[in-house]
């Protein structure tokens, strides 16, 4: 595999800096640049993704039909890597954009595409991703959230919890039940809810990094109407497959690229940081383990692009997102635990310490890695898939 760039493929690249350097806000990357809270926030990434959009950068594995760019692999790796490499942050939209947008191109009407995935596109509607609850989280199928066919809509009543982005979404996809008696992967239905509808509440939860960005949800007499299922009646959980595969799989190139970053940030902090007088990156242990970092990251690279980005019938490279999703999230706690063996005491030193290395970064980094080997599937059930669906091993019991 021929990973240089064709010269189409660096003319691209040149686009791609030169719209970051014109565009990030001055001081970016510096501690003197001072990152908006609250709301302020929201309106800065939500104004960094309609820059994008503008710019022709936003949706590039999205067909053009549907107002994406219709990018190649090599394009969008392009444009993973030089985002990763200057640091930007991500779009406000994310879940609409990598797992709504997707969902609704395979398998919503052409009502619920007109209606919804130009509004994803230049960030007018937010969405969250409503599928784990308290009693169904790696066993999703387990979920009872309960939706009731009433006339021309459905009555939802239920919970949901560890629902990014909830507090400030527009809109929801929904995983419910729709048949109590089916076997549970039957009985499961797909909505896209509007999250003003009455009877919605959004709770939200504190993550040890400090943030606020899970929630709980409550549904109580929710009313949603039937034109906004998506899929048929109980064919939900076809239609979660194709949110989930592009979940672990679709982002792979991305993160590929954000932890090569990371990597080469590790790199620099092992030149910086000195034990008995002499800068640890001239430990050959030392050595050896960023060894073996930089070929996990190639390798997750390389798998990156086996995984298609835009699956269009809902099944494609299923087990081999698991692959991707599993390399990365376990990779990455691997670093960060590297890390703060590197600081040592220093390690227990947050943002609020003037001593605290890189002004916290690498303790926030370690406490957020916890969760990637449990979001989006943890990794025993990434192993599962992989062992069954790719190696042809016979079914855990």
């Amino acid at each position: 595999m021929d990973l240089r760039d064709s010269t189409e493929e660096a003319a691209f690249r040149k686009r791609v800096q030169s719209f970051l350097a014109a565009n990030l806000p001055a001081g970016w990357g510096t501690p003197a640049f001072v990152m908006p809270a609250g709301d302020a926030h929201r309106e800065f990434l939500r104004d960094w993704q309609r820059r994008l959009n503008a710019a022709g950068l936003l949706g590039l594995e999205w067909p053009r039909e549907y107002g994406g760019q219709g990018a190649s692999p090599a394009e969008v790796a392009i444009f993973a890597e030089e985002a990763a490499f200057a640091g930007t942050p991500d779009p406000l939209n994310v879940i609409g954009l990598f797992l709504t947008g997707p969902t609704i191109m395979v398998h919503g009407t052409p009502e619920q595409k007109q209606r919804h995935l130009p509004r994803i596109l230049n960030c007018e509607e937010v969405w969250c991703q409503g599928f784990s609850e308290p009693g169904a989280g790696s066993d999703l199928a387990s979920l009872r959230t309960r939706a009731e066919a009433v006339g021309d809509h459905f009555v939802v009543n239920g919970q949901k919890v560890w629902t990014s982005f909830a507090h400030y979404a527009d809109w929801c996809m929904l995983l419910v039940r729709t048949d109590p008696h089916a076997p549970k992967h039957r009985g499961v239905s797909f909505l896209l809810v509007d999250m003003k509808s009455p009877g919605v509440t959004v709770k939200p939860l504190r993550q040890m990094t400090g943030e606020a960005d899970f929630n709980e949800m409550f549904f109580d007499n929710v009313q949603v109407p039937r034109a906004n299922l998506l899929g048929g009646v109980n064919e939900g959980w076809r239609v979660a497959m194709t949110t989930l595969t592009n979940e672990r799989g679709a982002g792979g190139t991305a993160a590929g690229a954000r932890f090569f970053a990371a990597f080469l940030a590790i790199v620099e902090l092992c030149r910086r940081t000195a034990r008995r007088g002499q800068p640890v990156l001239q430990d050959p242990l030392v050595r050896q383990q960023l060894g073996n970092f930089y070929v996990d990251l190639r390798e997750l690279r390389c798998t990156g692009y086996r995984v298609p980005g835009m699956p269009r019938d809902g099944t494609a490279a299923g087990p081999v997102s698991s692959i991707v999703k599993l390399t990365w999230s376990e990779l990455n706690q691997w670093m960060q635990n590297f890390v703060m063996e590197l600081q040592g005491p220093g390690s227990q030193l947050m943002a609020d310490s003037r001593y605290a290395v890189d002004n916290g970064r690498w303790q926030f980094d370690f406490l957020r890695s916890r969760a990637n080997t449990i979001e989006a599937g943890t990794s025993e059930v990434q192993r599962g898939i992989i062992a069954e669906r790719l190696l042809g091993l016979p079914r855990a019991r």
